[in-house]
């Protein structure tokens, strides 16, 4: 049952307290350790699933390996400034742009992924450049979200590097970021901005 509202939409205070959401009240009656646990399997389940049945549908790389600790960040500590649906859009967002960006600078944009050709001076000035400015980048801007370090290496590393697939990426961070926001409101965690 929702509890009454007022006219600005606030939910009323009824007996001298709020409704407390749904993730306080299971923490006030169960250990801590096993909620969060539950908490987390079910909802990194869920985003990694919708994620990876999105790229079987769309034969598109929907899901990739820094969806894990991004995911892990999202459900598990939300109101940690790297977790935030900015630091975490815009984090792997700068992660992208460096990662394509090295290519570019080292004409590696077309070569096959280094797992297939090897490690050479090349591909070392483009993963640690890609790496380096990625997290130069993300404390400038304030928006430091360590996943994105991985992502910018499956870029210049040459794992996914078509411009459309690197939007797809991103695409793929958003859905993640939107999942995990909507259900921590839903639940009663607040994320910061």
């Amino acid at each position: 049952m929702n509890p009454p509202q007022r006219a600005d939409g606030e939910a009323e205070v009824v007996g001298g307290a709020a409704p407390r959401p749904v993730l306080a009240r299971l923490l006030a009656r169960y250990p801590e350790r096993p909620v969060r646990a539950v908490f987390m399997l079910v909802n990194s389940f869920v985003a990694i699933a919708l994620l990876a049945g999105l790229a079987m549908v769309t034969a598109n790389p929907f899901v990739f390996p820094s969806l894990g600790p991004t995911a892990f960040l999202c459900f598990f500590t939300p109101t940690a400034p790297s977790a935030s649906p900015r630091s975490t859009i815009v984090g792997h967002a700068i992660g992208i742009v460096c990662g394509y960006g090295a290519l570019l600078l080292v004409g590696l944009e077309h070569a096959p992924a280094a797992i297939v050709t090897g490690v050479d001076g090349a591909r070392i000035l483009a993963a640690s450049l890609s790496l380096a400015c990625t997290g130069a980048l993300m404390i400038v801007l304030g928006v430091a979200h360590p996943p994105a370090g991985a992502t910018t290496l499956i870029v210049s590393l040459g794992i996914v590097t078509r411009p459309a697939h690197l939007l797809i990426l991103e695409a793929a961070v958003v859905v993640l970021t939107l999942y995990a926001l909507a259900i921590n409101r839903l639940l009663g965690v607040d994320e910061r901005p």
